[in-house]
C-alpha cells in the first residue's frame, strides 16, 4: 500500500508540476495546443549557441506534507536530455533561447543525485517504486508523454535585474537577470518570470536557475487524497543548470 501511495504521489506531482484531470485522446479542455520545438534559433541578434547537454540539467525536487505525509517520500526528479538554442550578442537583454526537455528524459530518484540533496532525501527508493511512479507521471493522465513527447520553454523578454534591484535597495548578484518566459507541459501554456545567473566566454554561456514555483501557478492541481491528509505541496523547487555553445 505505502509503495502505490509514493508512486501515485510522485507520478501525479511530477509531469508538469502537478495532477491535470484524466484526458481522452485529443481532448484537452481549456487548453492551448503547444507550438513544436523549433529546429533552428530564428533570425534574431547575435551569434547562435546551442544547448549543451552533456553539461546541462533539470533538477525538480518535490515535498509531501498532510498528516499522513510519513506514507510519502521527497523526491529528486532529474532531466538529462535537454535541448534548445540561445542567441547572445554580450547583452543579455538582447538574448533570446529556447529550451525542450523530452519527457524520455525524465529520471525519477537518481541514488546519486538523492544523495547530493542531502537529509531530506537520505530514504533510499526501490526500484519498483521509481518505475511505477515514472510510469504514472508519462501516462495520459499526467504528461501524457504520447501525445505531448516534450515539455518547452521559450523566452517572451529578458531584462537584467539592475533596475529591480536598485529599487529594493538589495544587492544585486553578478550576472542576475530575470526572463519572462512562456512554459508549455501537456497541452497548458503559462506565463512565468524566471530570475536567473549568466556567466559568459568565448564560445560558452552557463546560465543557473534557482527558484520555487507553485503548481497552481501553471494552472495544475497538487495531488491530494485522503482529504488532503496525504498531498504534495503545491510549491516545487526548481533548479536549472544550463550550458550553450557554439560549434
Amino acid at each position: 500500500m505505502r509503495k502505490g501511495l509514493n508512486a501515485a504521489a510522485l507520478g501525479l506531482l511530477l509531469a508538469g508540476c502537478g495532477a491535470p484531470p484524466a484526458r481522452l485522446p485529443g481532448s484537452h479542455p481549456g487548453a492551448v495546443p503547444p507550438a513544436s520545438p523549433p529546429a533552428a534559433a530564428p533570425d534574431a541578434r547575435g551569434a547562435a549557441y546551442r544547448i549543451d547537454a552533456a553539461h546541462s540539467e533539470l533538477r525538480l525536487l518535490v515535498y509531501r506534507a498532510g498528516a499522513m505525509a510519513a506514507l510519502g517520500h521527497d523526491h529528486v526528479i532529474v532531466n538529462r536530455a535537454l535541448e534548445g538554442w540561445v542567441r547572445f550578442s554580450g547583452d543579455v537583454a538582447g538574448a533570446a533561447f529556447s529550451l525542450t526537455l523530452p519527457t524520455s528524459g525524465f529520471v525519477v530518484d537518481d541514488e546519486a543525485a538523492r544523495r547530493q540533496e542531502g537529509a531530506d532525501f537520505s530514504e533510499v527508493i526501490d526500484a519498483d517504486a521509481r518505475a511505477g511512479t515514472l510510469r504514472n507521471m508519462l501516462g495520459p493522465a499526467v504528461l501524457d508523454a504520447q501525445a505531448h513527447p516534450a515539455i518547452t520553454v521559450r523566452s517572451v523578454s529578458i531584462a537584467t535585474a539592475t533596475a529591480t534591484a536598485q529599487a529594493a535597495g538589495a544587492a544585486q548578484a553578478a550576472g542576475a537577470a530575470q526572463a519572462t518566459v512562456r512554459v508549455s507541459v501537456a497541452g497548458h501554456e503559462s506565463s512565468l518570470i524566471v530570475p536567473f545567473t549568466v556567466d559568459s566566454s568565448p564560445g560558452r554561456l552557463h546560465a543557473q536557475v534557482d527558484l520555487t514555483v507553485q503548481q497552481t501557478r501553471l494552472g495544475l492541481t497538487p495531488f491530494s487524497v485522503f482529504l488532503g491528509a496525504l498531498r504534495v505541496e503545491d510549491q516545487l523547487h526548481v533548479k536549472l543548470d544550463l550550458v550553450a555553445v557554439q560549434d
